[in-house]
């Protein structure tokens, strides 16, 4: 199956051209090739596209849980019999490895079953009232239009996060995918049709933040925004949305700690530091962005870490053994390359990597060497700012304690990673580390029915799992006297 040449935007059921009729260039960030051309979109657009989800709300919302479903089921089916095309849809427009884009479809997948799964799971309660004869109900209500606005590096689960329970709670959508990977999205709204979810119940308006998710956010319409992004932009959404009280879910950067303790199983360690180091070029929020080492054992584990870095294959991100493929784009690659030259500036030995790979097909894409920084300390800016891209830095401490610390020491709190054996510092980790989400003895990655979510400057509020699913709904109360 082959990408659209073109693509329109996804309002009320049907493919219709932007209203000032401009399009935006998809590139292939390992090719330099355009892929296609999306409509970009406006405010009259967003206006167009709120408007058929408030008049197609009623309907959806009175539709029981189980046929609602039933709908994300069909949708759930389509996906997996396009699998493969909508894998390689995102391998095209974002440049993640083949292997790993199978996975993201799957997990998207996962996060539409969990959804469909729990539609009659929104239970309401019932109280004894203050009266004779009384009770008291509350209900769970859909919130209304819902606003969605996804990052680039996850082009399709980031959109079923969203779309997934907003739909199984009853409400209906607009979605904004990122300007520079919307193909995903718009391939998917393609089976939204094909699966007879009913017209506006889904819609996808393509174009940037200012013409689309500016107005998005201050539309008088949209009653809950959820967002992924960056900590900069959550703070503007969250701005911009208090002016009408919407409810605001945000989930925001990351600069997760990686604690290697002196008793951790250190193959297994290393294992995972890499593959949640370099997984997608590093552009997780979830990543190891600042790995701790005991000093006791920081040697060998430094030895065994650069010779398993030096394993990574760096290619085509269509190529069934490339492990790691190009940054998203030349503006994201030049950023992770003025960190890391700051720094070296600053006292940090470069061990590997840290400059663009050039010759043959690294010349015509966005491709950035596996980078290991050693003697980094946290007063350090690469190891307090977010890197988003392939850059490992490698921190010696004196203890346990001193690691818990420093990682402690961040403006994020979204996830964190431990690896130790010893079952009291398991058992005090919940008390210890200030991360709204910690993989213990294990690498990244987070499952349709946990809850993934942040404190401090990584976000508010959370998705997936039933705490995710429940922030698509609100609470009326209602005091029943016969």
């Amino acid at each position: 199956m082959a990408l659209q040449k073109t693509y329109d935007l996804f309002i009320d059921g049907r493919w219709v051209p932007a209203a000032k009729g401009e399009r935006l260039a998809v590139e292939n960030p390992a090719t330099g090739d355009v892929l296609a051309e999306v409509a970009n979109g406006t405010s009259e657009d967003v206006d167009r596209a709120v408007a058929a989800a408030k008049q197609a709300m009623p309907g959806w919302s009175r539709r029981t849980a189980t046929e609602r479903a039933d709908d994300l089921y069909r949708l759930i089916g389509l996906i997996k019999r396009d699998a493969e095309h909508l894998a390689r849809t995102i391998t095209r427009e974002m440049g993640k490895p083949i292997r790993e884009a199978r996975v993201e479809v799957a997990f998207a997948t996962d996060l539409l079953r969990f959804a469909a799964e729990n539609t009659r799971r929104l239970e309401g309660e019932i109280l004894p009232g203050s009266r004779s004869g009384e009770k008291i109900l509350i209900d769970r209500k859909p919130v209304g239009v819902v606003g969605a606005i996804a990052a680039w590096n996850f082009p399709l689960a980031l959109v079923a996060r969203k779309l997934g329970p907003a739909l199984a709670a009853g409400n209906a959508i607009v979605i904004k995918p990122h300007e520079m990977t919307p193909l995903a999205a718009l391939e998917l709204a393609r089976l939204v049709a094909e699966a007879d979810i009913p017209a506006g119940v889904v819609n996808i308006v393509t174009g940037d933040g200012p013409r689309v998710g500016v107005p998005l956010v201050a539309h008088p319409d949209t009653r809950l925004i959820t967002m992924t992004g960056s900590t900069s932009a959550g703070k503007k959404i969250m701005a911009a949305a208090a002016e009408h009280l919407k409810i605001v879910r945000l989930e925001l950067g990351g600069k997760a700690p990686f604690i290697v303790a002196d008793d951790a199983d250190i193959d297994r360690a290393v294992e995972a530091a890499v593959v949640s180091r370099f997984g997608n070029a590093g552009q997780v929020c979830t990543a190891n962005e600042r790995t701790y080492v005991d000093a006791k054992i920081y040697d060998t584990f430094a030895a065994r870490l650069r010779a398993r870095i030096e394993k990574l294959k760096v290619g085509d991100p269509l190529d069934e053994a490339t492990d790691m493929g190009p940054k998203v784009c030349g503006p994201e690659l030049e950023k992770v390359d003025q960190m890391v030259r700051r720094a070296v500036e600053q006292g940090a030995k470069l061990e590997r990597g840290g400059a663009r790979l050039t010759g043959g097909l690294y010349d015509r894409g966005q491709f950035y060497a596996p980078t290991l920084l050693t003697g980094v300390t946290g007063t350090m800016d690469i190891a307090r700012n977010e890197v988003f891209g392939p850059v490992l830095s490698l921190i010696r401490v004196d203890s346990y304690e001193d690691a818990i610390r420093q990682a402690n020491a961040s403006r994020y709190g979204l996830s964190a990673y431990v690896f130790t054996n010893s079952l009291d510092r398991i058992m005090k980790i919940n008390a210890e580390l200030e991360f709204g989400e910690v993989y213990v003895n294990r690498e990244s990655g987070e499952s349709a029915h946990g809850f993934h979510h942040g404190y401090r400057d990584s976000g508010i509020g959370g998705e997936d799992g039933q705490h995710g699913l429940e922030a698509y709904v609100e609470t009326q109360t209602i005091y029943l006297n016969a």
